[in-house]
């Protein structure tokens, strides 16, 4: 009897162990490029190669750029044993060769599979054989998994994505486990405990329209963000050519304020000028990439134009001023103000209980048609914080700050990060233009 007890307390122990995600993995938002946005079904080993050595010669590693991953169709069956097949006229070497050339250019490699029993294109899906496929991708030297939930029925879905979550981790390979379940189950919710991160709407398109309605989906979502979890809007459409330029940069700081996963998905082997630089802006990175690990949270909310305020390590931040509307428009930022927003803690932007509201706005001029600001033109950026604006109740402001010395604009210099310098401000306040559909992102920096 006394065996038998010790043979469960040991069973149990071994199941716990095994029952958990790599938490040493994707502390920053992963940052990569995925072949669906651009190539759909039409992969292949060349094509994934030749995105590798792409990645590389373009700076795109050198930005910060390292998982090159495989979306689907990739897979055409499974063999008698139930191992995965690849496509042979596709992968003539096989994945492991693609993966070892990836790796060959300091690069990290990444595969797609699909909770159900097929995945979105019908190819086979993992249910089933999570722990074999598991074994299959730590073989072949896959560092990251991109899982889909087409064709997954009746299945629940915390149950199916801890499982493989579980075969994962069993395989003993790291592999960054990135679910992609649609949000439809609120992975918000539960996903912190299973994969590093997770879908939080359905696909994105190459549009304005689709990529502006899935970023106002992540407002309330903060949270639930930080080193290890993820929210996940999809992959970048940048460079398809759907987007203006102007649009893409705006689709890039958004994605970057809200630490999302920056997965390129264009051809990186023709790139122009305008993407690259867009790609590229190494301080709108680092904004994505900052080891706090804070998602955005929206400050100010006049409907089609917001402030967003984004926690930097350092007791910094970066403010990034949406002008969603088709009018250009024209608005009154109160830096001073801007300044006085401590981010620091838990309390700003929605997190917890209510401080006390910033100081009510200045009036500001109004510009064209579609001007920002409530009746009797209020300068948005100067009311960020006014009483009643979603998001005051629960954000910081110069009334409200928590605990340390009082922050001044003193105590910071203020940089454009798309003009690459910084301002030069003769008074705390100043207009700014926002064309249609644009964005202005400044870092303040300690100084």
């Amino acid at each position: 009897m006394k065996k038998l007890i010790l043979f469960v307390a040991v069973a149990f122990f071994f199941l716990g162990a095994s029952a958990q995600k790599f938490d040493k993995l994707a502390k920053t938002p992963p940052m990569g490029w995925n072949s669906w946005n651009k190539y759909h079904c039409d992969v292949s080993e060349t094509l994934i190669m030749g995105m590798a050595d792409a990645m590389v010669s373009s700076g795109m590693k050198d930005a910060g750029y390292e998982y090159v991953v495989i979306d689907d169709c990739w897979q055409v069956s499974r063999d008698e044993n139930g191992e995965i097949v690849v496509d042979k006229d596709r992968f003539p070497h096989g994945m492991k060769y693609v993966a070892d050339y990836v790796h060959s250019k300091g690069l990290k490699f990444g595969i797609y599979s699909c909770a159900g029993t097929l995945t979105c294109q019908r190819r086979p899906g993992g249910f089933g054989h999570e722990y074999q496929d598991a074994r299959t991708y730590a073989r072949w030297g896959v560092d990251y998994l991109k899982y889909d939930w087409c064709n997954s029925s009746t299945q629940d879905a915390k149950s199916s994505y801890t499982n493989m979550r579980n075969a994962l981790y069993t395989a003993g390979r790291p592999i960054v486990f990135s679910l992609c379940e649609w949000g439809a189950n609120k992975p918000w919710e539960w996903a912190g405990e299973v994969g590093h991160l997770w879908r939080t709407t359905g696909d994105i398109s190459d549009s304005w329209n689709s990529m502006i309605n899935i970023f106002t989906q992540q407002k309330d979502l903060a949270r639930y963000a930080g080193p290890g979890r993820w929210n996940d809007p999809d992959m970048l459409e940048i460079g398809n050519g759907g987007m203006t330029t102007e649009e893409y940069k705006t689709h890039f700081s958004l994605w970057c304020m809200l630490a999302s996963p920056l997965m390129a998905g264009n051809d990186l082997l023709n790139m122009t000028p305008e993407t690259k630089a867009i790609l590229m802006n190494k301080e709108v990175i680092a904004i994505n990439q900052d080891t706090l690990g804070r998602q955005s949270t929206c400050y100010r909310d006049n409907g089609d134009y917001q402030i967003w305020i984004k926690a930097l390590s350092n007791n910094e931040k970066a403010v990034c001023l949406l002008n969603k509307s088709d009018e250009k428009k024209t608005v009154l930022v109160d830096f001073t103000l801007l300044a006085q927003v401590r981010t620091g803690g838990r309390g700003f932007g929605g997190f917890g209980g209510p401080g006390a509201p910033a100081a009510p706005g200045t009036a500001g001029r109004t510009g064209t048609a579609g001007a920002p600001g409530t009746a009797g033109g209020t300068g948005a950026a100067a009311a960020a914080g006014a009483p009643g604006a979603p998001g005051g109740p629960g954000a910081v402001g110069a009334a409200g700050q928590r605990g340390g010395a009082p922050l001044t604009l003193d105590n910071y210099r203020v940089r454009d990060l798309w003009e690459h310098k910084d301002l030069v401000l003769k008074e705390t306040s100043m207009y700014v233009d926002l064309l249609p559909h644009t964005v202005k992102v400044y870092r303040f920096i300690k100084k």
